[in-house]
């Protein structure tokens, strides 16, 4: 039946297990996605959106390297929004509401067009393994696949058990059954393994709710989009979203049954995400809160279904039902299903390099949930990252390690195998530490051309990339070199707070004013002038606002960034002998050698590694 060995296997067709088997077909990698149910690929198990604070950032990344993520989003939204708009460019972050039927569609669809990706649907329950190699996979049909690398993607399936009141039973998603064998199978060669927890709200029916009491939240006037391809446009037609908020009454009905919440009682002990709690979770831990948010998001055109985040629980149905009714909007509601929680298997990422390749097993990589991470776009990261670099195993070439000044990518990445994690790891704008220099409108900028070196993405990016640094630049100079007219400026200046100027100067001057905006400028007749001979589009005029306003910032992070490139440029070799240096503390030695550094850079970021530690490995290396 397989007759032939694969260059790539990917174990599960999640979001990450998606984007690692386009990365690898499309680098030319002979490709089998093995899946437990192919119409689910690409499922949104949670909420039906992507994108959002930090996570945007992300999906523009994965585009901007030749992922889908942004292209099935764009093409299945039915709402977008630019996140943080009031504050600086390095926080804005877009997100859009999806159609989650079509979105799942879209991706299968995607993946079917790629050429030299083959499906096979089957549970996975063992690894084939030779010499601490990577061969192949065994599966529950009884096949044994054969491969060079694998890149295991099972998301929440890893001995995944639901927990809905008092009631639990095996399962990777509702009405899915759970992935079996392949955490023993691991833990046999050596690898250590946790639980997370997970959960999810009711789904309820839209008809019953009454939205006239709800706050609306329509999309942006002027919707942006994920992918950066030109073929790709913006949505016209959007739905709108709602507010609406708990009380006290739903707080009563919820503390009167914590001793029947198996988060409560003790029938659950694993760590939950600590940024996306539950409702109970909620208001346990802060008491002191007479409300909480509700979004009421519509889970597509052509279904009354609606999703209710911030209502994510694990109470019994007969308690999530009574506290609901309570919540203004939702007197009369109607249930299609009610919220659980969910315990899986993860395994800690510090037993993988930076390329997600393990450190136990040659050729094998992880990818998603499996690293202890939560949410589609960090999976989805982590999916491009591993299916590229174990296309580069396979055909002997350099692995795509990003840093931390690169993209928001590297950063997760980073973060998870230096540091670890113990509770679901999930990405905010605050852990990176570059975030001017890593915003959202210009990943392309920092990733299309290393991509397309490597042969992922496509032609057409890199010439509308180049096409767009050209015009950027051009737009740019302009400023630097026109003067501005009094006459036009200064009731400019005037309605906005400014003193009127005596005489003339340069139009990035006064553009760098901060009440200053793009509209003042391109009111002014040369800068109306020039967008129109040159056909610029809003993704030009904003990019080089950006870049004459924020310029001072930018070139302090890029410093910044510079100082600790020195660090990354130091290699450490593969086989250190940190044992050998007895000016090394034992903690450092042992931290060092689980972790296993590649750079300098990377063994400062390791807890419990201290300035001391790095001046003892600078002076063994000879720097």
């Amino acid at each position: 039946m397989f007759e032939s060995k694969y260059d790539v296997i990917v174990v599960g067709g999640g979001h990450a297990g998606a984007e690692a088997a386009a990365a690898s077909a499309n680098l030319g990698a002979k490709t089998l996605l093995v899946t437990m149910n192919l119409q689910t690929i690409g499922q949104m198990s949670c909420n039906p959106a992507m994108g959002g604070i930090a996570k945007g950032q992300i999906v523009r990344e994965i585009d901007a390297l030749g992922g889908y993520s942004g292209v099935v989003s764009d093409l299945t939204a039915i709402q977008f929004k630019m996140l943080n708009k009031s504050k600086g460019p390095a926080m804005w972050s877009p997100r859009v509401q999806s159609d989650r039927a079509q979105f799942a569609l879209k991706w299968r669809e995607m993946l079917e067009k790629t050429p030299n990706l083959d499906f096979y649907q089957d549970m996975v329950v063992g690894l084939i393994v030779k010499n601490n190699k990577i061969q192949g996979v065994k599966t529950g049909l009884g096949n044994n696949i054969f491969s060079k690398t694998v890149i295991l993607t099972n998301g929440t399936f890893l001995n995944g058990l639901i927990h809905v009141g008092e009631k639990n039973f095996g399962g990777g998603r509702v009405g899915e059954k759970s992935s079996t064998g392949i955490t023993s199978d691991l833990e046999s060669y050596g690898f250590v393994s946790g639980r997370m927890k997970t959960g999810t709200p009711p789904r309820v029916d839209g008809r019953s709710l009454d939205y006239s009491v709800m706050e609306e939240q329509p999309g942006d006037e002027m919707p942006a989009k994920f992918s950066f391809l030109e073929e790709i446009k913006p949505l016209k037609d959007q739905t709108s979203c709602y507010i609406t908020y708990t009380n006290s009454n739903v707080h009563d009905i919820m503390a009167d049954s914590f001793d029947r919440s198996p988060m409560f009682n003790g029938k659950i002990n694993s760590t939950g995400p600590r940024y996306c709690p539950s409702i109970e979770d909620k208001i346990h831990r802060f008491s002191e809160k007479d409300r909480h948010q509700i979004f009421v998001e519509p889970e597509g055109l052509n279904t009354v279904e609606v999703y209710v985040n911030g209502f994510s629980t694990s109470m019994p149905e007969d308690v999530q039902y009574s506290a609901i009714k309570k919540i203004p909007g939702f007197e009369n509601v109607k249930f299609f299903r009610p919220g659980y929680a969910i315990e899986y298997d993860y395994f800690p990422p510090t037993q993988l390099t930076l390329t997600l390749e393990t450190k136990i097993i040659e050729n094998l990589f992880f990818a998603g949930q499996i690293n202890g991470t939560t949410g589609y776009e960090e999976a989805a990261a982590q999916g491009l990252m591993a299916g590229i670099n174990a296309a580069a195993k396979v055909f002997s070439k350099d692995s795509l390690v990003l840093t931390r000044s690169e993209a928001y990518i590297g950063v997760l990445i980073d973060d998870l195998i230096t540091k670890g994690t113990e509770e679901p790891y999930r990405m905010f704008t605050s852990r990176a530490e570059y975030r001017t220099l890593l915003r959202q409108d210009n990943a392309d900028i920092r990733l299309t051309e290393k991509s397309f070196n490597i042969g992922l993405a496509s032609k057409n990016r890199f010439d509308r990339l180049q096409n767009k640094e050209n015009k950027v630049k051009d737009y740019v100079e302009f400023f630097e070199k026109t003067s501005y007219e009094l006459d036009e400026v200064n009731p400019i200046l005037e309605s906005v707070g400014y003193e009127a100027v005596p005489q003339k100067a340069k139009l990035a001057k006064m553009y760098a004013r901060p009440n200053i905006k793009k509209d003042h400028m391109i009111s002014l007749a040369s800068v109306k002038d020039y967008i129109e001979k040159n056909s610029l589009d809003v993704e030009i005029i904003e990019q080089a606002e950006i870049q004459i306003k924020y310029r001072g910032y930018i070139e302090k992070e890029k410093n910044n960034a510079d100082k600790l490139q020195r660090l990354e440029d130091i290699k450490i070799p593969k086989h250190f002998d940190y044992d050998s240096l007895a000016s090394l503390s034992f903690e450092a030695k042992e931290k060092l050698n689980s972790i296993k550094p590649s750079t300098l850079s990377q063994a400062s970021r390791i807890s419990g590694i201290n300035p001391s530690d790095i001046s003892v490995l600078l002076v063994k290396m000879g720097r």
